[in-house]
């Protein structure tokens, strides 16, 4: 079985990249896992138009990239249960810090040409970790913001390859199916980790705490003048 991890934040296309990766590889068995804050109805979608197994959970409180973390192991025990393929993991892609990606993946971050040529650089960690770009909507923008775009995305990650599409008519795909069937297998889910460290979640606010000020925390805390986060211990 292979592992898909697809990122990238809200509105990029995520969910019509899937759709055609799945539309474009017929005699495979695809499983879906959807992660979420509050409501996702992709999962649903999917499991309408293609009868393939769906799931998806929803984080809460916690943030969704930790939850996707949290139940990365399961899921793969799942989808391997159901015999499938591919194992597709699309996450909520609020946070531009977290990067869901592990090892014995393929991971894929989603970007739209119009959120700006600024873009890449706001979600750095997002596309550093990635095997591969996706970019959507490129119909909607210049030749010269195209180029400005992807040179973006290099300065992060010089061996980052880039798939440019109109994720609605799939335009542009085929090397992203090429290297999807190509991809590195599941050989042993007890040893798959992150790709990369997570950023520090330490402080007071994080369980509920709803006053304002470092002064009022404990943990890891942020002032305004000053580059250094300070650990205020108890």
């Amino acid at each position: 079985m292979r592992l898909i991890i697809v990122a990238g934040p809200p509105s990029t296309g995520k969910t019509s990249v899937i759709r055609q990766i799945i539309r474009s590889m017929p005699n495979h068995r695809f499983v879906y896992l959807k992660i979420d804050v509050v409501v996702a109805t992709e999962d649903e979608e999917l499991a309408a138009e293609f009868g393939i197994a769906t799931k998806k959970i929803y984080s809460g409180d916690l943030c969704p990239d930790h939850a996707g973390i949290m139940v990365m192991e399961d899921a793969i025990s799942w989808a391997a249960g159901l015999g499938a393929d591919y194992l597709i993991v699309e996450s909520a892609g609020l946070c531009l810090r977290c990067t869901p990606y592990t090892t014995q993946s393929l991971g894929i971050v989603v970007l739209s040409a119009v959120s700006g040529i600024h873009s890449p650089v706001k979600m750095a960690p997002m596309i550093a970790l990635a095997d591969m770009a996706v970019v959507t909507r490129v119909d909607l923008v210049t030749q010269a913001e195209k180029e400005v775009f992807r040179e973006r995305i290099k300065g992060i990650s010089s061996s980052i390859e880039i798939v440019e599409t109109n994720a609605i008519q799939g335009t542009g795909l085929r090397f992203l199916i090429r290297t999807i069937e190509e991809g590195p297998e599941v050989t042993d889910s007890k040893t798959i980790t992150l790709r990369g460290i997570p950023p520090l979640g330490v402080c007071t606010v994080c369980i509920g705490k709803t006053s304002i000020g470092w002064q009022n925390h404990f943990g890891v805390v942020r002032k305004l003048n000053g580059a250094d986060y300070l650990f205020r211990g108890e």
